[in-house]
């Protein structure tokens, strides 16, 4: 009776761990929805693996722990081939989803990649200890602040005028390395209107602590206004 009471345990703790995973919600931006998922997708898998392997350690340390005189595992071809094609299964399935997500131009920029709507493009250019950023196409410069428009596809142009430095802005999923003398491209699609923090990531000196900027999420018509009103200044 003890075997199937064991086994029905880690049964019912799998369904009940599987269950009280939340689904992903409404995301900021098109990159963190992606990592999210994927996350998300692996953990699915890990949890059942991790409490199935937990459950069976427990299941023989409680079931041979009076054993004075263990005798050594008679071989098992079929057990050992089982385990490693369900090994294989579950790394081609981890490497294939992660590919589907590291392959997308809103986590890993591709160049030749067709962008649904007019783009907009900002230059990052880092420095010690501040950032500069251009809007090429409106001419214009704004410092530390970032403006860009919800639902509508943005690429950062990342680069640095002296040491290395690091583009990140976690909750809209973007991380870059800023080199000097090479650009490092991000694109992605913000979803949620507000103000975002952003920094550097890379320890550059005894100011990298203040390498702070904002990149505020608005709606199209409050970014048009915004342009202009930077225009005419």
């Amino acid at each position: 009776m003890q075997g199937p009471r064991v086994g029905s345990i880690i049964i019912g703790a799998l369904i009940a761990a599987v269950a009280l995973v939340d689904p992903v919600g409404a995301q900021a931006s098109a990159t963190v929805e992606l990592i999210d998922e994927l996350n998300l997708k692996l953990l699915y898998v890990a949890i059942p693996i991790t409490l199935l392997v937990e459950g069976i350690l427990i299941y023989a340390v409680f079931r041979f722990r009076d054993n004075e005189s263990p005798q050594p595992t008679e071989e098992n071809r079929r057990l050992e081939i089982t385990w490693t094609v369900a090994t294989a299964i579950i790394l081609v399935f981890v490497g294939v989803a992660s590919y589907g997500v590291l392959a997308d131009e809103a986590v890993t920029y591709t160049p030749d990649a067709e962008v649904d709507g007019d783009i907009v493009v900002v230059e990052a250019e880092a420095y010690q200890w501040g950032w500069e950023m251009t809007y090429p196409e409106e001419g214009i410069t704004t410092g530390t602040e970032v403006v860009i428009p919800a639902d509508r596809p943005v690429r950062f142009d990342i680069t640095s005028r002296d040491v290395i430095h690091g583009f990140a802005v976690p909750e809209l999923g973007l991380k870059q390395d800023a080199f000097p003398q090479q650009i490092n491209s991000l694109q992605t699609t913000a979803y949620e209107e507000g103000t975002y923090q952003g920094y550097c990531t890379e320890y550059c000196g005894v100011a990298h602590s203040q390498m702070y900027f904002t990149v505020e999420v608005v709606s199209e018509e409050e970014y048009e206004a915004w342009v202009a009103d930077q225009q005419a200044q």
